[in-house]
């Protein structure tokens, strides 16, 4: 039963990291480097951009059915501070990635209109 538990958890990992690598990578045209786990555990950021000597965070929220959306958000809010904490050290914003299976199309990120907002922040720490 663990070995389960520890295979489906490295799974779902290695499905993440395809979805940021994948798709994001190539829509943003900049490298995107996994956190150290010192990010993950103080500013709950699984990914991050960097920019200027500034990061931008990125946290990975895998979205399956029957996961209620109310799941989600309370846990959003409860991380705010600690990005709050990244954005004061690191310069820059944390954007949350929601992604999902699309039947023939397979992990794709659902809230598309986050790429456009981080190639702001991209734009706005390059000046």
């Amino acid at each position: 039963m663990i070995q389960m538990v520890i295979d489906r958890t490295f799974d779902g990992y290695q499905t993440e990291i395809k979805t940021i690598y994948g798709q994001l990578e190539q829509e943003l045209g900049v490298k995107i480097e996994p956190a150290p786990d010192e990010w993950d555990r103080l500013f709950n950021v699984d990914f991050y951009i960097k920019i200027q000597g500034n990061s931008i965070g990125l946290q990975i929220k895998p979205v399956h059915q029957g996961i209620q959306l109310s799941q989600i958000f309370k846990e959003k809010e409860l991380q705010h501070k600690t990005h709050e904490k990244f954005t004061a050290q690191q310069g820059g914003k944390v954007f949350y990635i929601y992604s999902s299976n699309v039947e023939g199309k397979g992990k794709q990120i659902r809230n598309k209109e986050v790429i456009e907002e981080i190639k702001a922040e991209i734009e706005r720490l390059n000046k």
